[in-house]
């Protein structure tokens, strides 16, 4: 999820937490790593990172997988030129007053309101369809999962929210408990806002679907040259031959090649479909394309993943920066309830 925010500067603070349950992909580079890497170098925002790893309980109950995950994800981040010196980079679960919001918003958010939450209804209706009960193999972690998310986003006073469009549903959410939280006990929270930014690539997997852990068809972002290469020649095409004009706009090949090719790049491998191009030839010059993008970056990685301690050092550093928001705002709120010192 991306986030992007106010504080008390004039800068936006723009905050983008990943969840620590699977290895990153292409996909997730395209998507999110590379614009919100790009956002973060500009000095005229705020930018907060974090590994949503408390989110990550919800999908997975693999101790190894989501710890594995954690370290993956951070050193992806790094290793792709995230600055920790300009941003705030760190743990979700190493900022506690997240966790404490996040109960004092659930004592304020109405029970229908997560009824409608579109990941809960899916399960609801997969549960349905197969005949079981309703409920069966749903936790209270996947059914208030949005109040968590709100608290992401508000324990920083989130205003505007780029987001994708499955995640504006939880956006409006947190929206509509901090409007009721601020109705009871005074303005505390800012009201975000979803801001959708449509010119973000969605990169089709091996099999021409959307790339996703969930349809297993993806490609890892730092797996080896030699295993980058094979995942591309693994890329579903058509049985035109070589000499035959192919389409550009109905390939998987050309779709990945545009998201990482130049304009320039992009309107030649065009010129080179219609003209007929192998499709050998054309997977070749992808994984060139690709490869030398990451190259320096997927190096940088693997020193970061055999450093784990340089890892957690850095992360140590952005929770102390993180709670030097969030300890005065959380004391702010205790203090709105109620819960503070004898004879305050």
């Amino acid at each position: 999820m991306t986030e992007n925010h106010s504080n008390h500067t004039d800068n936006p603070r723009v905050l983008t937490g990943i969840t620590t349950t699977g290895t990153p992909h292409l996909g997730n580079y395209v998507g999110a790593i590379r614009p919100a890497i790009k956002a973060s170098q500009s000095s005229d925002v705020d930018s907060f990172l974090f590994l949503a790893d408390y989110h990550a309980m919800i999908k997975s109950h693999e101790p190894e997988k989501i710890h594995q995950s954690s370290m993956e994800i951070a050193a992806t981040w790094l290793a792709l030129g995230l600055d920790p010196e300009q941003v705030t980079f760190y743990r979700q679960s190493d900022v506690p007053e997240i966790m404490e919001l996040s109960w004092i918003l659930t004592c304020w958010t109405a029970k229908g309101l997560m009824n409608r939450a579109h990941a809960y209804k899916a399960s609801v209706r997969a549960n349905e369809a197969n005949n079981d009960d309703a409920d069966f193999g749903i936790t209270m972690g996947l059914f208030s999962y949005p109040v968590l998310m709100a608290a992401d986003i508000l324990m920083f006073n989130g205003q505007q929210i780029p987001v994708g469009r499955d995640q504006i549903q939880h956006v409006e959410m947190a929206r509509d408990i901090a409007q009721r939280f601020n109705h009871h006990y005074g303005p505390h929270f800012a009201l975000p806002e979803a801001v959708i930014d449509d010119n973000v690539a969605v990169l089709q997997g091996l099999d021409g679907r959307k790339m996703s852990k969930s349809y297993n068809n993806t490609i890892p972002l730092f797996e080896t040259e030699k295993k980058l290469k094979k995942s591309i020649n693994k890329i579903k095409t058509n049985l035109l031959e070589p000499g035959e004009p192919k389409d550009a706009d109905d390939s998987t090949v050309f779709q990945i090649w545009h998201a990482f090719a130049s304009a320039e790049q992009s309107a030649d491998m065009r010129q080179q479909f219609a003209g007929g191009i192998a499709w050998g030839e054309a997977k070749q010059c992808l994984f060139e394309l690709i490869n030398q993008e990451l190259a320096q970056p997927r190096q940088r990685y693997a020193e970061l993943i055999a450093n784990p301690a340089a890892m957690e050092a850095i992360l140590a550093a952005g929770a102390d920066k993180a709670r030097a928001v969030t300890v005065p705002k959380l004391a702010e709120i205790r203090s709105a309830i109620g819960i503070r010192p004898m004879g305050a």
